[in-house]
């Protein structure tokens, strides 16, 4: 029997080949002693009605050894049959990879599956390759990237994102005994209904250990949760299917998406702290660029783009400490509206008599570096580029193609077309200083086209070369993701944009929900925010300017409300919150997140080195005159050195005290951000 065990930082990952080399099974994942004992997983008693397969612990699962469980990988040939029978014909790797075989002779297929444990991480990557070796075409009907086995026995609390436009990243969760539970998104785009995320935990210890998988793949996806007879879980992850199934021709080779799985001992919060960490590892030298305080005007202006406003509110901007001036939609030609100008991007003369580049040397002036929006996957129908390029449009024959948001998609599958949106992009880049890129994608994709391609796979492997050229090309432009709010937040979107937008709802109450659920899955270095004037879509109760400020700088700070409309006062007030934002913007970055409540008063700490920053938001309606008796609520903070000393604004407490006490609060503001900071060498 071949054992392989893959160590990260406090966990085990140990998969194993039986002798008779018919699959691979999970042998133990959890911390690191659960890979000294025997498997807990392994299935005792034996099988009368089912073959052994359905009931072992299998780490891929074909149709044809597995018949009646979950599989991931179905694959038809010429002669209608979709099932294999492949055996393992070798290993390779060591260390922190592995890949195991598997062929199947007679249909001329192997299956290759794919290990990753990055250095001091607690997750696995996993992905699968297949290889047509035959002389038959082939096609993969189910094509996941991994199942994940989770050592439950009692059954599982699933917890997973959901959402819409304006309410994304809501929490949700699911006691789930026996049966299956499924969330996909087949909008072409990760979209706003469902985040590809799921977590789980034996529902006998809801709040301990606790699994996650996640999908780095910015198309159509799936996930599953599986508990069987027994109260085992089973996570399938992968790209969505096709309606006809993904073609592999002789001689061709298929390779799925990255399969993201994670393990923390401390349960939920620290589940999301190991997605935080492998995220952040993901971002590699990038994270230590400072995320800069930006100010977009879209809010202000809307479509109504003129280079003396731009400049007016920039001068008030500058006032509030801003540090990048974002000028969104509307700056091209033909853009009055929404209903014209995609796909044409030329900067607009009426917008900008003077040419952009004088507008950007008037903001450097001001000491302020300049961002621009794009949606270069889109285009509207009455453009030149519509016009002269019909061909590119994505469509079915004979049908006319679905309109959202008066806004068509580009064939992105298509070389040429991908070819044309780097060119675009890279002489905006090229020709104007310009520091922040703002990559929107306001529409999901429902037009299929010929389905004997893959125009799923085609998209989304064009969009991922483009952002990575960017990457390699322009290394000093900070991009941002976004996508009508946070419809294209995901694995492969970490990888390659530096920020990610979660949701075009400001309002403060619902975007601190909506940041609490976005944290669960994804780092604080991710989440771009906002400072606006909005009102709530869902709960509209007033904050103070202080506590819209708290929200927005728990991630990365920007300001999007018309300063035109800002009193000398707010200026002011923000401008201190801006500074003290500066001093602390990389403990948010790389600091390890610890929510110390979650309601009436929301706590967070984060946590790096010497130094935490603590978040207090008061959610339901705070006694801030003080007109009432009372008592300062006190939220005891963690990871601080019980023997040192530490400054909380202007008192000094022992650690000891703060751990156990904690930091108080006197209720008369309906936020606060404090600082502290260790005093001992």
């Amino acid at each position: 029997m071949n054992r392989w065990t893959l160590r990260g930082a406090t966990t085990s990952y140990v998969v194993e080949i039986p002798e008779h080399g018919l699959w691979a099974a999970l042998v133990a994942w959890g911390p690191h002693g659960v890979a000294d004992g025997p498997s807990t997983i392994a299935p005792v008693g034996t099988e009368h009605f089912l073959p052994r397969a359905d009931v072992e612990p299998l780490e891929y699962a074909v149709r044809g050894v597995r018949y009646t469980s979950p599989t991931e990988l179905v694959v038809s040939g010429p002669d209608g049959s979709d099932e294999l029978r492949p055996t393992f014909t070798g290993a390779t790797g060591g260390g922190d990879s592995l890949e195991l075989t598997f062929a199947d002779e007679l249909r001329g297929l192997r299956v290759v599956l794919h290990y990753r444990v990055p250095a001091d991480l607690d997750v696995v990557e996993r992905w699968v390759s297949a290889h047509n070796d035959g002389s038959d075409q082939l096609r993969l009907h189910q094509h996941d990237s991994a199942g994940f086995v989770i050592p439950t026995t009692n059954g599982a609390i699933v917890r997973y994102l959901w959402g819409e436009w304006n309410s994304e990243f809501q929490r949700g969760e699911l006691d789930l005994r026996r049966g299956r539970f499924t969330i996909d998104s087949r909008q072409g785009i990760t979209g706003h209904s469902y985040s590809p995320f799921l977590s789980v935990a034996d529902a006998a210890d809801a709040t301990g250990t606790t699994w996650g998988v996640q999908l780095a793949w910015s198309g159509s996806w799936q996930l599953s949760a599986d508990v069987d007879t027994t109260g085992q879980t089973r996570v399938q992850a992968g790209r969505g299917p096709s309606t006809l199934g993904l073609a592999l021709p002789p001689g061709a080779s298929w390779v799925s998406p990255v399969a993201v799985g994670a393990c923390s001992t401390e349960g939920p919060d620290g589940l999301a702290r190991v997605f935080h960490a492998y995220q952040r590892s993901l971002a590699g030298e990038r994270l230590g660029l400072e995320r800069k305080v930006l100010y977009n005007s879209w809010f202000a202006t809307e479509f109504d783009v003129r280079a003396n406003h731009q400049l007016e509110l920039a001068r008030r901007a500058v006032r509030a400490g801003v540090e990048t001036f974002v000028v969104d939609d509307g700056w091209f030609t033909g853009r009055t509206d929404d209903t014209a100008g995609l796909g044409d991007w030329e900067v607009d003369p009426a917008a900008f008599p003077d040419g952009l580049g004088t507008f950007i040397a008037n903001l450097k002036d001001l000491g302020l570096g300049f961002g621009l929006w794009v949606e270069p996957e889109s285009v509207s129908p009455g453009s030149e580029l519509a016009a002269k390029h019909p061909e590119w449009i994505l469509r079915t024959d004979g049908r006319e193609p679905v309109q959202i948001r008066n806004q068509l998609l580009l064939d992105l599958s298509r070389d040429d077309v991908a070819d044309w949106i780097w060119e675009t992009l890279d002489r905006l880049l090229s020709s104007y200083e310009i520091s922040y890129l703002k990559w929107d994608a306001n529409r999901s994709r429902l037009d299929a086209g010929d389905q004997r391609r893959d125009l799923d796979g085609g998209v989304v492997t064009n969009l991922y070369k483009i952002l990575d050229r960017l990457r390699a090309d322009h290394p000093r432009v900070f991009v941002e993701g976004c996508a009508g709010g946070g419809a294209r937040v995901d694995l492969g979107m970490a990888a390659r944009a530096d920020t990610l937008w979660p949701s075009d709802n400001t309002a403060p109450l619902d975007r601190l929900k909506i940041q609490r659920g976005f944290l669960t899955g994804y780092s604080p270095h991710l989440m771009s925010s906002w400072v606006t004037d909005a009102e709530g879509t869902h709960d509209g109760r007033e904050r103070s300017l202080g506590f819209r400020f708290h929200v927005a700088m728990a991630g990365g700070l920007g300001i999007g409300a018309d300063l035109s409309r800002w009193s000398d006062e707010q200026l002011e007030i923000a401008a201190g919150h801006v500074a003290q934002y500066r001093e602390i913007r990389q403990t948010i970055a790389e600091g390890k997140l610890h929510w110390l409540s979650d309601g009436p008063v929301v706590g967070a700490q984060y946590v790096g080195g010497d130094r935490s920053v603590v978040f207090l938001w008061n959610t339901c309606d705070a006694n801030v005159r003080g007109t009432l008796p009372t008592r300062p609520r006190a939220i005891p903070l963690v990871q601080l050195d019980p023997t040192k000393n530490y400054r909380v604004g202007d008192e000094v407490h022992p650690g000891s005290y703060l751990l156990q006490v904690g930091v108080r609060w006197d209720g008369t503001t309906d936020s606060n951000c404090l600082v502290v900071e260790a005093l001992d060498a």
